[in-house]
C-alpha cells in the first residue's frame, strides 16, 4: 500500500517553482488523480511522477484567476505574507491570518 504524506495543507499558500504563479491549497490527493489526457498534455521532461501528492489550488497569476492542479514536487511554501486574490477563496476559508487561510468548516 502506497503512503504518501502531504508536505503542505489545506488553506497553505503556495507557489511554483518555475511558473509565474500562487496559490491557496483546498484539496490534496494522495497521487495522482486527473486524466490520462491531462498529463499526457505536460512535455514529457517536465511531466511529474504521479506517486506523490497533488494539490488543487485556488490559483492567481499577473493575468487571470485559475484552479490549478500541481504535483508537490513542483510546489514551494510562500512565505511572503501577501494574501492571495482570487475571488473563490472566501466560499471555502475565512479571511487571511498568519500566513495561511483558515477553513469555514470542520473536515471529518
Amino acid at each position: 500500500m502506497l503512503k504518501t504524506r502531504a508536505k503542505y495543507h489545506l488553506g497553505q499558500v503556495v507557489r511554483h517553482k518555475k511558473h509565474p504563479f500562487r496559490g491557496v491549497v483546498f484539496d490534496v490527493d494522495p497521487q495522482f488523480n486527473n486524466t490520462e489526457e491531462w498529463y499526457a498534455a505536460i512535455p514529457e521532461d517536465s511531466r511529474p511522477v504521479k506517486e506523490q501528492p497533488f494539490y488543487h489550488l485556488l490559483a492567481e497569476n499577473d493575468q487571470s484567476y485559475y484552479v490549478a492542479y500541481v504535483s508537490e514536487q513542483n510546489l514551494i511554501a510562500d512565505y511572503s505574507g501577501e494574501p492571495v486574490d482570487h475571488p473563490d477563496i472566501l466560499d471555502l476559508f475565512g479571511p487571511f491570518q498568519d500566513g495561511h487561510y483558515p477553513l469555514h468548516f470542520q473536515l471529518n
